[in-house]
């Protein structure tokens, strides 16, 4: 059941129910009284007002796995934490699919909200992962650009 220690998936490979049982899953899990989870989906406008029409997500996997099991590792160090899990998918995705799942679980409520915010501002500024956005403009163009996920706000 638990998944080998990878972090970024094909679309499609992974839900948040295998992640959810998968941490329910482990023997540390007893000491969970919490589970806060972020869901990070594909936004249907961008920062321009430009309509999305898609995203294709890339990343330098090896590198990207790697850095995500750095902050998970690092973060469930933290007072309280049980565990800490970031899963980041790969693809093609149309508005309102989801892109990312942080979740952390703690001992307490109080335990989990700082380190979910914490893991996802880093992931976001940490982590080798692209995205190419397919955009209609304002002006009714048709455009398509990369954003490096670390550049955004």
């Amino acid at each position: 059941m638990s998944m080998p220690n990878k972090h970024v998936h094909e679309k499609g490979t992974f839900s948040i129910e295998k992640l959810i049982a998968d941490v329910k899953s482990k023997p540390d899990f007893r000491k969970a009284g919490a589970i806060a989870i972020f869901i990070g989906v594909v936004r249907g406008e961008n920062p321009n007002g430009d309509r999305v029409q898609k995203l294709e997500i890339e990343a330098y996997e090896e590198k990207a796995d790697e850095v995500l099991s750095e902050i998970c590792q690092e973060l469930k160090r933290r007072k309280g934490v049980v565990d800490v899990q970031i899963h980041h998918f790969l693809g093609e995705f149309n508005v309102s699919e989801d892109l990312v799942y942080v979740l952390v679980a703690g001992a307490h409520r109080e335990n989990v909200f700082p380190v979910l915010k914490e893991a996802v501002e880093r992931y976001k500024r940490e982590t080798p992962i692209f995205k190419k956005e397919h955009v209609l403009t304002k002006n009714g163009k048709i455009k398509s650009y990369w954003v490096a996920e670390r550049e955004e706000g």
